[in-house]
């Protein structure tokens, strides 16, 4: 009896024994597990060693914002071409962007190939009256010289400033012997992002330049004069329009379609998931106007959203140039110190579906300009660095190889959207549609368009029969 219940008490204890050989063996897996997902955290570690290792040993003082705020741009920086970071002073004037003016010298300026290029001069301002042109690379703004990682936010910031004060621009241009110098004044740029004129009788015109706050409003007073002229077909046009905000992208849009059908779905990272903006039923009103919509490969993003929509609905013919390809959404994140994150948070999509990541909007008649600066090869979305893929059409991110090839004074791409505005017309010009082929073929497309509308197919073979008897 003893024997067998010393035999219980080793089974027992071995049981108890290999219980807790268990148990730390599992927590042993749960600690390395919370660990494992802790990883990311624990490369903070590095992070913090480093900046330590800086404030003790770099040659001169350094502040801690400083580095924190460079660490932040680098992080940015890896990720896709249009998302990045804003210092206070960097938000604050984006913010002043998307209501019509900003303090500047009024100049459109795109990364390309590491280089700072002048995509346009705004008309009318400083950089205009200076002969500052569209392909200029610039080397340095006053002292500030660019490497070849330069920022576009930070140039952007350091050619801003108070009306009045001046900034020197260090140009680089394709015939220049050497760099030139330019000293600007600056002044408070204003934008006006809808402009509209009568081309003719019955055919109405409105350029839309960028995708304000106050864009589609001033777009429908702007329609109701033209209506107030009779006007039967309208040609919209979004040419070299480098995008804006997304909602008043979705507000032009509902401006031409019947409430319910969908502008555009906005998808994030879980893709099951995602937000759709439908017209509100406003664009029954101009439900009888004929409508062209002009492009080419300066549309981007907001422009694209419209297009994409008018020509999915068949609301409208979408004549021109292929567009850039912008089909990302940036959303901005502020900071508890007035600094912010321009962060890409979704792709959107067309109402039939199609993602223009790197594709754009293809217009159902190509027409190209005739100017030669038209006719030469343009950097679109996929020819950035670190340009986002397209999560439908794998094909559509390799860069075209002529771009690849063009030097720093060829054709600019738009900046992203808010960074630094479009560059539009004058306000007052009336555009000249007999020295604008891809203008001068809307308005004969439209003339015979009502004419082909107004027939009577039946009363047509009629009379032909009557003429032939």
């Amino acid at each position: 009896m003893l024997k067998w219940n010393k035999a219980v008490r080793v089974t027992f204890l071995t049981a108890i024994l290999g219980g807790l050989m268990f148990s730390l063996l599992l927590m042993r897996g749960i600690e390395n597990r919370v660990m494992a997902e802790a990883d990311p955290y624990e490369d903070l570690k590095i992070f913090t060693e480093a900046l330590s290792a800086l404030q003790q040993n770099y040659v001169e003082p350094v502040k801690t914002k400083d580095l924190s705020y460079g660490a932040i741009k680098g992080m940015l920086n890896s990720l896709d071409a249009h998302s990045g970071f804003m210092a206070p002073e960097i938000y604050k004037e984006m913010q002043i962007d998307t209501k019509g003016e900003f303090g500047g010298v009024g100049i459109q300026i795109v990364v390309k190939e590491g280089r700072l290029v002048v995509s346009a001069p705004i008309e009318g301002t400083p950089a205009d009256k200076a002969g500052i042109l569209a392909g200029d690379v610039i080397l340095k703004v006053d002292q500030h010289a660019f490497s070849k990682d330069v920022n576009m936010m930070d140039a952007v910031n350091k050619m801003r400033g108070a009306r009045g004060t001046k900034v020197a621009l260090t140009i680089l241009r394709k015939g220049f012997s050497e760099p030139k110098v330019f000293e600007l004044t600056r002044e408070i740029i204003h934008i006006k992002s809808v402009k509209s004129n009568l081309l003719e009788p019955g055919v109405g015109y409105i350029r839309l330049t960028q995708f304000q706050e106050q864009t589609a409003s001033d777009m429908v007073k702007a329609l109701a004069t033209l209506k107030e002229e009779k006007i039967h077909s309208l040609v919209l046009d979004l040419r070299n329009n480098p995008g804006g905000l997304l909602t008043s992208a979705v507000d032009v849009s509902e401006a031409f379609l019947d409430a319910g059908k969908v502008v555009v779905s906005v998808r994030g990272r879980d893709a099951k998931k995602g937000d759709e903006y439908r017209a509100d039923g406003s664009g029954s009103a101009m439900a009888d106007l004929m409508i062209i919509v002009l492009v080419n490969e300066g549309s981007a993003s907001a422009s694209e959203i419209v297009a994409g929509a008018l020509q999915d609905w068949g609301r409208a013919v979408v004549l021109g140039t292929q567009t850039f390809g912008k089909g990302s959404v940036q959303t901005i994140l502020p900071l508890s110190d007035g600094s912010a994150l321009r962060l890409t948070t979704a792709r959107y999509y067309t109402p039939n579906g199609r993602s223009i990541q790197n594709t754009g909007v293809t217009p159902d008649i190509v027409v190209k300009q005739a100017d030669a600066k038209e006719s030469r090869v343009a950097l679109r979305e996929k020819d950035l660095e670190r340009h986002m893929k397209n999560d439908t059409n794998p094909a559509a991110d390799t860069p075209t190889d002529d771009v690849k090839k063009t030097p720093p004074e060829g054709d600019p791409a738009p900046a992203p959207d808010n960074e630094t505005p479009a560059a539009p017309p004058s306000a007052d010009a009336t555009p000249d549609s007999s020295a604008d082929v891809q203008l001068q073929k809307a308005v004969d497309l439209l003339k015979s368009w009502k004419i082909f509308k107004n027939l009577s197919p039946l009363q047509t073979t009629a009379q032909a029969a009557d003429r032939v008897e």
